[in-house]
């Protein structure tokens, strides 16, 4: 009878189970059932013509949107988009364009493409593509009628100079390079800049590392900048930190719902170097495949992390094929890294009144410990070892960024100056600063700073409250005070506006690379990385948690 007790016990586990199974099915079944009758119904009775496909990708976008913003559905005609994603790669002719009020423009060719092959210039303007007039459409229709399979031509009609004119070029095949520049900085400490962890981006870090090293022996430090990089290919990650990290060292981990899928990814090969001292430069826009190689480094405490907090992506997705060359990238699972922490930083299994996705709450976060025993934390991003506090733009730098005033400026400028000073030893002059501000005197450029804001908020309090009147005389005051102020306001963001200018004039004479270049003696925390990478003993203590 005793024996019984426990084969009875599983029994009905086990007949639970099945129910549960079956409940689940029957709940799918019914769901769908009941779709499709709606479905049919509106096709039926509804006034209005109805396009399926457009309906159906409407309640599927909806029906994904619930989970996450990371499961996406992508018909057919949306695989450009796909493999732009995934390879960095797309059919077209090589150039960033940009929408100012219902005008597009050249903002950017790209060195070498087809764009940049033609002689096409920023400041462009495009008037039409094969024909279409391009007036009143907006940049995304615009891009995508200039993107086409590779081989095929497409036609611009273009105006400069208030002269129209014809070019047409061949699309290309358009790689997008998943590391746009490395150099030295200071002489000493080598610098490359990853932008997406695109096919072979860890094959791209290896070979530019590798070329520092052989163009300049005596290097002190590497910096590995993954600012603004949201991720890509978790394998490049660990490609990536295998340059620095023997054979061997489990470098992430995942973890979904289907145990048969999840992962183990390990360091293969032996390691390029593993003693020449590291900074990963991260901030609010580094993500997912960026966390897993700043977390990692971090957790082997093989590099030093500067910058401020990342994103916070501990997600992974697949790409699933779908009928009709339709595709469905889903989350599937989420990812550990060394030394067993997840840095997702937002519940979406958990949603507040308004239905919006939770962070992880401070009580729920737990601790870990690095490989010298440093403590970390999961649940809120990549926290750096060495926090450098991010710089905002000023509302003076907003407006002249949203009007395009900096990027109309420098295509005048370049029309009288066949060349610049090399990127590295190039500076807005006083005289050029001043030409700008002149420049400027009758151009709206109007904007709203926050103490504008707020005076007026207290000024509409003050009113509601019935305060004002007692108040009235000393707003009036300093809003006329702030007022004098901000007209000064061009000296007072002279360094944040110059910069914005030597910006925009490096890129149009040394494409991005110079732009990149040119900014490193300015920027914060590159600077600060090098002061770290060239104090050993400053180094040594950071990763030894001293």
């Amino acid at each position: 009878m005793k024996r019984l007790v426990p084969f009875t016990l599983l029994l009905l586990a086990s007949l639970v189970a099945v129910r549960a199974q079956n409940d689940r099915a029957f709940e799918i079944a019914k769901n769908l059932e009941v779709f499709g009758n709606v479905y049919k119904n509106i096709h039926l009775y509804y006034v209005d013509d109805v396009d399926p496909g457009k309906a159906v990708k409407t309640a599927i976008d909806a029906m994904l949107a619930s989970l996450d913003p990371y499961t996406n559905y992508y018909p057919e005609s949306d695989m450009e988009d796909v493999k732009l994603q995934l390879l960095g790669q797309y059919g077209g002719v090589g150039a960033l364009i940009h929408q100012n009020g219902d005008k597009i423009y050249i903002a950017e060719p790209y060195k070498g493409l087809p764009a940049d092959q033609a002689g096409l210039r920023a400041g462009d303007r495009i008037v039409a593509v094969n024909g279409e007039s391009t007036e009143g459409k907006r940049n995304a229709d615009v891009s995508s009628a200039m993107r086409g399979q590779a081989g095929t031509t497409v036609t611009l009609t273009l105006e400069r100079d208030g002269s129209r004119f014809d070019r047409t070029l061949t699309r290309r095949e358009i790689q997008l390079p998943n590391v746009p520049y490395s150099g030295m900085v200071d002489g000493r400490i080598g610098y490359i800049k990853l932008n997406e962890f695109t096919q072979d981006a860890g094959r791209h870090v290896r070979e530019a590392f590798l070329d520092l090293k052989k163009s300049h022996p005596a290097m002190q430090g590497l910096i590995i900048d993954l600012r603004g990089n949201g991720g890509g290919l978790m394998n490049e990650a660990v490609d990536l930190v295998n340059i620095f990290v023997d054979k061997g060292a489990l470098v992430v981990e995942t973890k979904g719902k289907v145990a048969a899928k999840n992962t183990r990814s390990y360091t293969t090969r032996r390691a390029d170097d593993t003693t020449i001292p590291l900074a990963v430069l991260i901030d609010g826009y580094s993500a997912s495949a960026s966390e897993i190689v700043s977390g990692s480094l971090q957790d082997f405490d093989r590099a030093v992390v500067v910058g401020s907090r990342s994103f916070g992506k501990g997600l992974v997705q697949n790409i699933l094929p779908m009928p009709y060359n339709n595709q469905l990238k889903v989350t599937v699972s989420k990812y550990y890294i060394p030394s067993g922490r997840c840095i997702q930083a937002v519940d979406y299994s958990h949603r507040d009144e308004n239905g919006r996705a939770v962070k992880v709450p401070d009580s729920l976060k737990v601790a870990f410990r690095t490989a010298h025993g440093r403590v970390v934390y999961d649940g809120f991003g990549i926290e750096p070892d060495v926090e450098v506090k991010p710089e905002y733009m000023s509302s003076l730098a907003i407006a002249l960024t949203q009007r395009f005033l900096v990027f109309d400026f420098v295509t005048e400028y370049v029309r009288t100056h066949a060349s610049i000073a090399p990127p590295d030893r190039f500076e807005v002059s006083d005289s050029l600063y001043d030409a700008f501000v002149a420049w400027l005197s009758n151009k709206d450029y109007d904007y709203t700073t926050v103490t504008e804001r707020m005076l007026k908020e207290l000024r509409e309090v003050a009113q509601e409250e019935r305060y004002l009147a007692s108040i009235e005389q000393d707003l009036q005051s300093m809003e006329q005070r702030f007022r004098g102020d901000k007209k000064q306001d061009l000296i007072k963001h002279r360094d944040e506006v110059a910069a914005m200018l030597k910006a925009e004039i490096l890129v149009r004479y040394y494409y991005n690379e110079g732009r990149i270049a040119g900014s490193l003696s300015d920027d914060p925390d590159v600077q600060c990385a090098v002061r770290i990478l060239s104090d050993r003993k400053q180094y040594s203590r950071i990763l030894s948690g001293e």
